[in-house]
C-alpha cells in the first residue's frame, strides 16, 4: 500500500501541476512539491531527534496529512491538456479560468494546447508504446538519467544513513540525530533558495554549477575518513562539510529530479514517460538503500564517499551533453522540438540565437 501511494503521488502530481502552470511559474510550482518533501524530511528527522512520540504513533500520524490532501484534491479541476485531448474544450477553458487571474486573455493558450492535442491524436505515440519511437527517445533519456544521477548524487544515502555512518565511525548517538535535523533543515533552506532562483539562473545552469561542488565536498568528506582525521577533534569540520554537500545537492540535481518528467515528454506519452522516470528514481534507490552499508564495510567509509563523488561528475558530463536549457520554454515548444530533432542543447542554443537576431 506504502508503495501505491508513493508511487502515485511522486509520478503524477509534477505532471499535474506542469499542465495547470503558467510557463513563467511553471518550474516554480512543480518544485513546491519537493519542497513539501523538505518539510517531511525535517519533520521527521525533528520527531527522531527528539524521541518523545513512539514510533508506532509517529508512523499511524502519517494518515492525517494524506487524508488532508485526499480532501482538497476533491476540488482541483481536471487538466486542460487532457481535457482538450479528450475533445472536451469548454471544460479545458473552464479549468484554466479556475488557475489564472481574473480577466486574462486565454485564447492564445487555448489555440496551442489544442493545436498540439490534435497533432498528437494522429501521430500515433501513445502511452508506453509511443516512449519507442525515436523522437522521443531523447527525451526519455534525459529523463531517466536524470533521475538516476538524482539518486546516484549520493543524497539518498546521507538522508538514510548519516545517523548510522557517523555512529559506526565513533561519533556519539546525540551528536549523530543533530546532525540528522541539521541536514534536514539544510535540504529545506537550500531547496527553497533553489526555488527562489532556479528560474532566473535557468534549471540546466544550476544543476551544471552545483553538482562538481556537491563531488568536491565528497570528495573532502571522503579524505577525512580515508586518512584518519575522522575523531571528536574534527566532528565540526565533519558536518560542515556535509552540510555543504546538502546544500549544493538539494539546491541543484534534487530539484531537477521530478521537475523535468512533467516538462520534457509529448502530451500523449507524458503519463507513460513519468511513470518510467519514477521507476528509475526509485529503482535506483532501492539499490542504493540495499548496498550502502555493504559497500562501505567492503571498500571503506571515505572510499565509499569518493565513488558517489565520481557519480556527481558522471553526472556532470551527461547532463552537459544530453539536457537542453527548458527554462521559460511551453510544453508544446518543447514538443516541438522533439519532433524535429532538436532536443539538444546544442540546437536549442543555436536557434535561441538565430531567433534573437531576428528580433534584433
Amino acid at each position: 500500500m506504502l508503495g501505491f501511494a508513493v508511487g502515485g503521488a511522486t509520478q503524477t502530481a509534477p505532471v499535474y501541476v506542469a499542465e495547470l502552470a503558467p510557463t513563467a511559474y511553471r518550474g516554480r510550482l512543480v518544485l513546491f512539491f519537493q519542497i513539501a518533501i523538505g518539510v517531511g524530511i525535517v519533520i521527521a528527522t525533528i520527531t527522531g531527534a527528539a524521541e518523545v512520540i513512539d514510533w508506532r504513533v509517529a508512523i499511524g500520524m502519517a494518515a492525517v496529512p494524506a487524508a488532508i490532501m485526499f480532501a482538497l484534491m476533491l476540488r482541483l479541476p481536471e487538466s486542460p491538456r487532457w481535457l482538450a485531448r479528450e475533445g472536451h474544450l469548454d471544460r479545458a477553458r473552464q479549468a484554466l479560468e479556475r488557475v489564472r487571474p481574473q480577466g486574462s486573455d486565454l485564447s492564445g493558450e487555448l489555440r496551442e494546447i489544442e493545436d498540439n492535442a490534435q497533432a498528437e491524436k494522429g501521430a500515433g505515440t501513445r502511452g508506453w508504446a509511443g516512449l519507442k519511437a525515436a523522437w522521443v527517445r531523447p527525451a526519455l533519456v534525459v529523463g531517466c538519467g536524470l533521475a538516476i544521477f538524482t539518486q546516484l548524487s549520493g543524497i539518498e544515502m546521507i538522508v538514510y544513513y548519516t545517523p548510522t555512518i557517523l555512529t559506526d565511525n565513533g561519533f556519539p548517538d546525540s551528536t549523530a540525530l543533530r546532525v540528522s535535523v541539521a541536514l534536514g533543515l539544510t535540504y529545506l533552506i537550500a531547496q527553497l533558495i533553489g526555488l527562489s532562483i532556479i528560474d532566473r539562473v535557468g534549471r540546466r545552469r544550476l544543476t551544471l554549477l552545483t553538482l562538481p561542488c556537491a563531488a568536491v565536498a565528497l570528495i573532502v568528506l571522503g579524505a577525512f575518513f580515508v586518512t584518519g582525521h575522522d575523531g571528536k577533534s574534527m566532528i565540526p569540520w565533519i558536518v560542515g562539510t556535509l552540510i555543504a554537500f546538502m546544500a549544493f545537492t538539494a539546491g541543484g540535481i534534487q530539484l531537477m529530479g521530478w521537475l523535468t518528467g512533467s516538462k520534457i515528454y509529448p502530451l500523449a506519452t507524458r503519463a507513460a514517460g513519468a511513470a518510467a522516470q519514477s521507476a528509475s528514481l526509485w529503482g535506483t534507490n532501492v539499490l542504493i538503500t540495499l548496498t550502502v552499508l555493504s559497500t562501505m564495510k567492503a571498500i571503506g567509509t571515505g572510499q565509499t564517499f569518493w565513488m558517489y563523488a565520481v557519480f556527481n561528475l558522471v553526472a556532470f558530463a551527461f547532463l552537459y551533453r544530453k539536457m537542453p536549457e527548458l527554462t521559460g520554454r511551453s510544453l508544446e515548444e518543447i514538443e516541438n522540438r522533439l519532433e524535429e530533432g532538436q532536443f539538444t542543447p546544442a540546437a536549442f542554443a543555436r536557434r535561441d540565437s538565430t531567433a534573437g537576431v531576428r528580433a534584433g
